[in-house]
């Protein structure tokens, strides 16, 4: 096999070059840190529409639960 490839082949077959992903290197050092879930909180936090999203849809559980409290204490 050496007859066939020159050392400059060889010596790059053997090397690997590591691929850097800049875009991509929040979210590796989220993965080797577990916090993963802290990540796309905020990123979805910082999103405006996302954040009016998850405060719709707490508000509108929070008064399901306080519908469903007050009816069961007979508020309603």
């Amino acid at each position: 096999m050496n007859a066939l490839m020159n050392d400059f082949d060889i010596k790059n077959a053997s090397e690997t070059t590591p691929q850097r992903w800049d875009g991509f290197s929040e979210i590796d050092e989220a993965i080797r840190e577990n916090r993963l879930t802290e990540y796309r909180l905020r990123k979805s936090w910082a999103d405006p529409w996302s954040r009016r999203l998850t405060i719709g849809v707490l508000i509108v559980i929070a008064a399901g639960f306080a519908f469903l409290a007050g009816t069961s204490l007979g508020f309603f």
